[in-house]
């Protein structure tokens, strides 16, 4: 059929065609893959909240997978409406001892307070997490730190409710309740303790990067930036606008170097606990101007001044109430809420499920809510 010359050079001449073959064959899937996302859409696709003007940037791109997955938790609230208090109906406080706080309830509604608080916070022990293994006799004894601390915690969630409504409510109605941090665990995921010497610079070749921990998001930047800000309240900062500045960095009022390094491992950690990125909050054109920031800054400022509060007035104080397994590993001291412990990964806690609807008596921090139909 060929030339006997083209036989015989051919004989001579081999070629690998399986190469070009398999070459050919993946640009051909490419091509076909390609062809198909053009034709049929991304598989992948993402939604994206637009956080600022058009043009700049400044959204927070997600799967549409992710978005339309609930969060587990979700899947195990329950509704109890409160009941309707009849006139002359005895009162907690009066049926019961040693009742400091819920006491304006009545029996029924106090109950079913105390139960929601048994799931949210004790699903597996129960009653007796907090008020032990004895009679009803016994419940009105402090004998377990536990209860102490709950009373306390009670006390806090009302506040955040009722006085801390601008960044709670910032959207719609959502609060907060147990269930908010604990999920059904006793020790909430997200508390932090101080790392004292940890915070100091590392040794040796590294001896200007900081030591990597938890705190700073497995970065070298400062591990101290929670108790900088969000226990000390001091104030979040990162540079001055002018380029030369007479005085010391860091003393003579203006920040320094490790003050914006502090800010950063700060600004790391919200947007890791709330899932964003820096656009969410800021214009990254001009960082450092209120004036150009999103509404979800004001938010973010007013959930930072909760915070501190919340750490200093109901959380620190603990200590000395606490069983010394119950406190930080390095400083021995109380555990500490933070964006983490509430947000948990979600712009809204929960996904911004209202969880106060049922539970008036949580946002109330002096009396009994006023319970309508």
């Amino acid at each position: 059929m060929f030339p006997k010359w083209f036989s015989k050079w051919n004989r001579d001449n081999p070629v690998n065609v399986e190469w070009p073959a398999v070459v050919v064959g993946v640009v051909g899937v490419a091509v076909i893959a390609v062809t198909a996302l053009v034709t049929l859409g991304q598989p992948f696709a993402t939604d994206s909240l637009q956080t600022g003007p058009r043009g700049t940037g400044m959204s927070v791109p997600e799967f549409k997978a992710d978005l339309a997955t609930p969060d587990p938790i979700i899947a195990t609230m329950f509704s109890d409406e409160p009941y309707l208090p009849e006139e002359g109906e005895e009162l907690a406080g009066d049926i019961y001892q040693n009742v400091q706080v819920l006491g304006d309830l009545t029996d029924a509604n106090f109950n079913r307070v105390m139960g929601a608080m048994t799931r949210w916070v004790a699903p597996e022990q129960g009653c007796a997490y907090c008020h032990g293994d004895g009679d009803l006799e016994t419940y009105g004894q402090d004998t377990l730190y536990t209860k102490v601390v709950a009373r306390r915690m009670i006390q806090m969630t009302q506040n955040i409710n009722e006085n801390w409504d601008v960044h709670v409510n910032a959207n719609k109605q959502v609060g907060v309740t147990c269930l908010t941090c604990h999920r059904g665990q006793n020790v909430p995921s997200g508390i932090w303790y101080q790392l004292g010497e940890v915070n100091k610079s590392a040794e040796g070749w590294a001896a200007h990067q900081n030591r990597v921990t938890p705190l700073s998001q497995y970065t070298s930047l400062p591990s101290d930036a929670l108790e900088a800000y969000l226990l000390n309240g001091e104030i979040i900062a990162v540079h001055d606008l002018d380029s030369r500045v007479a005085g010391v960095p860091g003393k003579d009022d203006y920040p320094a170097i490790q003050n914006a390094e502090r800010t950063y491992s700060l600004m790391n950690y919200v947007a890791n606990s709330l899932g964003v990125n820096c656009t969410f909050c800021h214009n990254t054109r001009a960082f450092y101007d209120a004036g150009q920031v999103t509404p979800q800054w004001a938010t973010a400022t007013l959930g930072i001044q909760m915070v501190n509060e919340l750490n200093n007035e109901y959380l620190v104080p603990l200590k000395d109430v606490y069983p010394q397994t119950r406190l930080g590993p390095v400083m021995g001291d109380a555990p500490k809420a933070a964006c983490m412990t509430c947000h948990k990964g979600a712009q809204q806690p929960i996904q911004g499920t209202n969880v106060i609807n049922d539970w008036p008596e949580l946002a109330v921090t002096e009396g009994a809510p006023s319970y309508s139909q």
